[in-house]
């Protein structure tokens, strides 16, 4: 499977720290590997719309949906709370 950005997740993604961008990177690689690695703690965020939630740390969260061999993220946000 493979990683896509939308426009927007690449600019989510610029203006993160280096650490996160570790994180981030790090967790994208667990997902093509196994989405449903534990520590991903993937869901589905939004049956209708067919978008799932993933988990970078405690405070971020990404957001992508599953199109054929493509993981499509559309954004990398703070964890809504």
């Amino acid at each position: 499977m493979n990683v896509k950005f939308s426009t927007r997740a690449r600019q989510d993604f610029g203006a993160l720290s280096p650490r996160l961008k570790a994180s981030v990177r790090k967790q994208f690689a667990l997902l093509q590997q196994n989405l449903r690695h534990p520590s991903l703690q993937a869901k589905k965020y939004d049956e209708g719309n067919d978008i799932w939630q993933g988990r970078v740390n405690r405070n971020y969260r990404f957001y992508f949906q599953i199109a054929d061999d493509d993981y499509i993220i559309p954004r990398i946000i703070p964890h809504p709370k």
